[in-house]
């Protein structure tokens, strides 16, 4: 039978980290690895071309892959300096490259599995069918998991803050890092152009990722980026001679607009990861918020239901957090550094990581929504709520 002829149970439009995640998740459950799955990108996801960290409390499906990971974070700020060992938590990394290549060299183990390299036109539910069109082909399916951008809603500056970043593994010749302390923002930098900050992980004494980030409209030039790296490890980190060993660039959007979680009628093209409105708004972190998504697309699935995850109502409560946080900085009633120093310093820091991964309970709210500015974030509160 020709690829083209052939109807899949489930199309996987989209092989990054949201769309692998699902293969993986469903082919490692006995009662769906058998399913028919045809996974379309235009690209071969062979490339190192992310790094992604994430905090949890349990080994998570994917804990082999993590390179490294650290109980203790330190928070800079020009008005707070934190260290602090986390007692529920976990920082951990996971490479891109690790990660593509484990679930590619696992699903290659299932004849039931094809891998596309295709173009990707449209996606369209007519009402009988659900279907991908590409330059392959036309393809059906009972379910279509979308990640693609093809759906995005409509993002502008009004609506939506980049979070944009340049990171560089660096190497020393000699020891001078503490690999077991991490840090998780220093904002002792220009916030010339919005909120910004550098990230600092160390991976051993020699090497360390050092990440230049920022919120804010609109990208900077690429040498802005190399110049304010370039000074950091120079200045704050007293670094002379280093080799550049591994560079990434990327940017995601924190937006307020609405994502629909679904195409056409039907609810059978269901929209995961970024395309599903899985990044969280606030922060930018998506690779523990689409895992969660994940396995409750399966249990769905397995249960024979529909896999369209309904949100509980606290889920809808930290989006509407969200909104709130990113209506704050986007009227800029609030600077970043401001507010995320007033957050460290006036609560538990484990906290707010509890609050960020949407893990807190009703008294860590209440005394983080008490530890920023009443006004700024009553009106957005009122304005998102109404």
């Amino acid at each position: 039978m020709k690829l083209m002829e052939k109807k899949y149970d489930y199309i996987l439009a989209g092989s990054g980290m949201a769309g692998l995640s699902l293969l993986y998740a469903i082919l490692k459950h006995d009662m769906l690895q058998q399913k028919q799955i045809l996974v379309v990108d235009s690209a071969d996801k062979t490339e190192n071309d992310r790094t992604w960290c994430f905090w949890e409390k349990q080994p998570s499906r994917f804990e082999h892959l993590v390179a490294k990971e650290w109980k203790t974070l330190q928070f800079f700020s020009p008005t707070v300096s934190k260290t602090f060992k986390m007692k529920e938590y976990s920082y951990k990394m996971i490479q891109s490259g690790d990660f593509y290549s484990h679930v590619q060299d696992f699903a290659r183990q299932f004849p039931n599995v094809t891998f596309l390299k295709a173009s990707i036109q449209d996606i369209e539910d007519t009402g009988q069918e659900v279907f991908v069109q590409t330059n392959q082909g036309r393809f059906s399916s009972e379910y279509i998991f979308n990640s693609t951008g093809l759906c995005y809603p409509k993002m502008s500056e009004e609506n939506t803050l980049l979070q944009h970043f340049m990171g560089w593994f660096i190497k020393t010749e000699e020891p001078v890092f503490n690999s077991e302390v991490g840090t998780l923002m220093d904002f002792t930098l220009s916030q010339h152009h919005g909120t910004t900050f550098m990230y600092v992980l160390p991976t051993s004494s020699t090497k360390a990722l050092v990440e230049y980030t920022l919120f804010s409209e609109r990208v900077l030039d690429k040498h802005e980026y190399e110049k304010e790296l370039e000074s950091y490890i120079e200045n704050k980190l007293g670094l002379q001679d280093y080799k550049i060993e591994h560079r990434e660039f990327g940017v995601i959007p924190m937006t307020m607009a609405k994502f629909p979680r679904t195409l056409g009628s039907q609810e059978r093209i269901i929209h995961i990861g970024t395309a599903g409105g899985h990044t969280k708004a606030s922060s930018g972190y998506t690779f523990q918020f689409v895992q969660a998504q994940v396995s409750r697309i399966v249990a769905l699935l397995a249960a024979d239901k529909s896999p369209l995850v309904q949100l509980s109502l606290r889920e809808k409560m930290f989006q509407w957090y969200d909104m709130v946080l990113l209506d704050v900085l986007l009227q800029k009633k609030v600077e970043g550094e401001f507010l995320f120093s007033s957050l460290f310093k006036a609560n538990d820091p484990e906290r707010i990581l509890a609050f960020l991964a949407n893990e807190s309970g009703f008294w860590e709210e209440f005394k983080i929504r008490d530890s920023v500015p009443f006004w700024p974030f009553f009106t957005s509160g009122m304005k998102q709520l109404f």
